[in-house]
């Protein structure tokens, strides 16, 4: 029997207004842009997806069952925009058959920067999580599956989390399969579910692709795969915006949704949570991951958010008046300063890619790395200015 574990993430940054050398206003974000991507991909996707999972819970009574996390700053626009969003999450939680797991309250990089901060948004997420669902989160993480051994210790510190997720990546796992739980070097007590990057991206990116071999992915087809996949557990981790945004409806990803369940328990597999995974199947060994490694591009390592001049003197510029900021006193200027963190602001810098049009950059509202760069470091300018101005009162 092979157990399919199915993983969402859902995220909406704060995205900057364009922001002049001028400009002395203290509200950074372009509310309108916002508002407008995240009422659209609440009809597109958020609304219908959540309708449908809780469709399929009640048709299969149960044994389908869903993970998902969901960011601070999404839940902070759902909460203004879209509530109805937040309640369709809400009856998921009440199914009993929906885990919502721990990550950073503003999908922040804050733990390749500074790790009291990481740990305190993990803990204001976690708050949050269970003051909105009623559940108190055992299994993280990270913003963009950014892992090392490094995070399993930040982790394991907190004493809360029994698992963690990472992306299954083929240079530390060598010859083994990513479809097994696996422990970090010296925390037995910590579970590792590595994602099974080449089915997950089957669906996340190359669902519609009709010059792919395997094109049209069907939910026949798919369930085969997951069945005859070699292991105990095939973890199927994507954004929750693969379903009628990135990929969208008329490419048939919703039907091929509502057909997989059943798909895959007629084969006699199942579906389990990551919490249920951890407490169900015992570790086949070590995974020693002392580079960090990351869900993104081929490379899976950080060069999407720091591979270059322009991010690195951002995040150096942003993190160096953290201290301040926070010995200020001014939660208003906290608040903005933790939405700079977050990793969306950082990609739009990345010049690796820039003209393939991939996934990740979906929502990019600049044209182009440099224009990004040039208007963060504009906000981050005014936001100095307000520090100096808070120090002195």
């Amino acid at each position: 029997m092979a157990t399919a574990c199915l993983y969402f993430q859902v995220h909406q940054p704060h995205r900057l207004r364009r922001y002049s050398v001028f400009d002395a206003h203290r509200d950074y974000f372009d509310h309108a842009r916002n508002d407008q991507i995240l009422r659209r991909v609440a009809q597109k996707c958020y609304l219908p997806g959540t309708e449908l999972l809780l469709k399929l819970i009640e048709r299969h009574e149960g044994r389908f069952r869903v993970a998902f996390s969901l960011t601070g700053s999404v839940i902070e626009q759902f909460q203004k925009l879209a509530p109805e969003v937040i309640e369709r999450f809400q009856e998921l939680a009440e199914s009993g058959c929906c885990e919502f797991l721990a990550e950073t309250y503003y999908h922040s990089l804050a733990f390749l920067y500074d790790r009291d901060e990481f740990l305190a948004q993990v803990d204001q997420h976690a708050e949050l999580i269970e003051e909105l669902f009623n559940q108190q989160p055992t299994v993280f993480r990270n913003t963009e599956l950014i892992y090392a051994n490094d995070l399993a210790d930040y982790i394991a510190r907190t004493g809360r989390y029994r698992g963690i997720l990472a992306e299954g990546v083929d240079s530390v796992l060598g010859q083994r399969s990513p479809n097994y739980p696996y422990n970090p070097p010296g925390h037995p007590d910590i579970t590792l579910l590595l994602k099974n990057y080449r089915l997950s991206d089957d669906i996340a990116f190359r669902f519609s692709d009709r010059g792919w071999g395997e094109w049209p992915l069907n939910a026949d087809k798919f369930a085969d795969w997951i069945h005859d996949a070699h292991g105990q557990v095939c973890n199927l981790f994507m954004d929750f915006e693969t379903f009628g945004e990135h990929q969208w409806r008329d490419t048939g990803i919703f039907q091929f949704l509502e057909a997989l369940p059943g798909k895959v328990l007629d084969r006699g597999d199942n579906f389990l949570t990551p919490g249920e995974v951890v407490d169900q199947f015992a570790s086949v060994g070590t995974y020693d991951s002392p580079r960090v490694t990351s869900w993104a591009d081929t490379e899976r390592d950080l060069s999407a958010w720091v591979g270059n001049a322009m991010q690195a003197s951002a995040l150096q510029e942003l993190f160096k008046i953290e201290p301040d900021i926070k010995a200020s006193g001014d939660m208003d200027l906290l608040h903005d300063w933790r939405k700079l963190t977050s990793s969306d602001h950082f990609y739009y810098m990345c010049t690796k890619y820039f003209a393939d049009g991939d996934v990740h950059k979906y929502f990019n509202p600049y044209a182009s790395p440099y224009d990004s760069y040039i208007n963060f470091m504009n906000v981050l300018d005014n936001l100095r200015t307000r520090l100096e101005t808070a120090k002195a009162v």
